[in-house]
């Protein structure tokens, strides 16, 4: 996936010296069936992360179809690199040199369900499940940070690729799109080993590996395919939730290690399951007594495994015949400013994808009664359907859907 380009020089003696080209770096590919951006690289997403919620201002289908035009151009390029090209009337950022870098960018479109209202005929065209967010029992919503007609999730290596990605984007759309909320994370690196932590302490994205460590999960559990109740033309999209959790840092640092472990029922340095094991990945076990891993226990509610499962054990907060919850997880960490109290913002910027949006619904209402919520607080986000992949060169975002 990507690498370095080189071309080569005659140096001392007559050896080839190999010099890094303008577009060196991590090239993750633009087309393909599915967006690379939900599910490449699976292993080691990107570190760096904005999430662009949009109003469309397009005024008619014409307009609309120009925008996602203009997006599929400027997307290619931008994650595959090449000559800088300011916008018409625009001297261009600058922020990347003369020449863009890929830097690992990916650029994932999804469509909220108010862009099927009745302003540009798609009303009979909505993803079944698509509806907007409503409110859990513990959120805590802001208006201005959630919903939108249009999600973007711009994800890179380094900050400059994404900021330069963002102003170019917004550059080439105005009076087609405006901006309604935008949150940015970052992962942290592996410490010491495993998956990235959240801003709890905690190993974050760690069941990502179930999906990719059996060949066809990914396809059965995150993308919408035949035979299914959706429009033929969501095949190969996904549901993707979005959800800005702000965590009670304060409150959580006064809680002894020992009862954030079973809060969440991993071990936090290595995150084992409380149960044992070897490693982060190791089967979760379930005692059925709940004096292990707690019936209310994060990781117990998030997977009840109360069937179909040789893990399955019986838990009073969740209804029986609970199947195997299966969500592939894109998530980021943020910290903004301090609120207008002086208490610390920083959470969690949840990320999820899977091919029927009521298997995050159901999992979250099993979470409202986590031991986990006294430190937690969603303030925003939405619910989108990513759209599927772009072709090729002659294919763009969303062709399906307008044709």
């Amino acid at each position: 996936m990507g690498g370095t380009l080189a071309t080569g020089l005659i140096g001392v003696a007559g050896k080839p010296v190999q010099e890094s080209s303008p577009i060196a770096g991590d090239v993750v590919p633009f087309h393909g069936v599915h967006q690379s951006g939900i599910t490449s690289p699976p292993r080691t997403p990107q570190q760096q992360g904005i999430f662009v919620s949009y109003d469309v201002t397009a005024e008619n289908r014409s307009e609309l179809n120009e925008l996602f035009h203009v997006l599929t151009t400027r997307a290619r390029f931008l994650t595959s690199g090449g000559p800088a090209r300011p916008a018409r009337d625009s001297s261009g950022s600058g922020l990347l040199g003369s020449t863009l870098v890929p830097d690992g960018l990916t650029v994932t479109v999804g469509l909220g369900s108010s862009l099927f209202d009745d302003r540009y005929g798609l009303a009979g065209r909505k993803p079944t499940e698509l509806v907007p967010m409503t409110a859990f029992a513990h959120d805590d919503l802001n208006p201005a940070e959630c919903h939108g007609d249009l999600l973007l999730q711009l994800c890179a290596n380094h900050t400059d690729a994404l900021v330069n990605a963002l102003i170019d984007l917004h550059a080439r759309t105005q009076g087609l799109m405006r901006q309604r909320w935008r949150i940015d994370g970052f992962r942290s690196p592996q410490r010491p080993s495993g998956t990235p932590r959240d801003l709890l302490g905690f190993h974050d994205d760690v069941a990502n590996h179930f999906l990719t460590d059996v060949e066809g999960r990914i396809e059965k559990f995150v993308w919408t395919h035949a035979p299914s109740p959706e429009p033929a033309w969501t095949t190969g999209g996904t549901y993707q939730v979005v959800r800005i959790v702000r965590f009670d840092l304060d409150k959580w640092d006064k809680v002894p290690v020992e009862q954030q472990q079973r809060i969440i029922g991993r071990h936090k340095v290595t995150g084992i399951p409380l149960n044992g094991g070897t490693n982060e990945n190791s089967p979760t076990v379930y005692d059925p007594q709940g004096k292990v891993m707690p019936f209310n226990c994060h990781v117990r509610l998030a997977n009840p495994k109360t069937a179909d499962s040789p893990f399955a054990a019986p838990n009073p907060y969740v209804p029986a015949k609970v199947p195997p919850v299966h969500i592939w997880r894109r998530s980021y960490q943020y910290m903004r400013a301090p609120d207008v109290n002086g208490r610390m913002d920083a959470g969690h910027a949840f990320c999820c994808f899977q091919r029927r949006l009521r298997t995050y619904v159901e999992m979250q209402q099993r979470l409202e009664s986590e031991m986990l919520v006294p430190y937690i607080s969603p303030t925003g986000g939405g619910y989108f359907f990513a759209l599927p992949g772009v072709i090729n060169r002659t294919d763009y975002y969303a062709r399906a859907l307008l044709t």
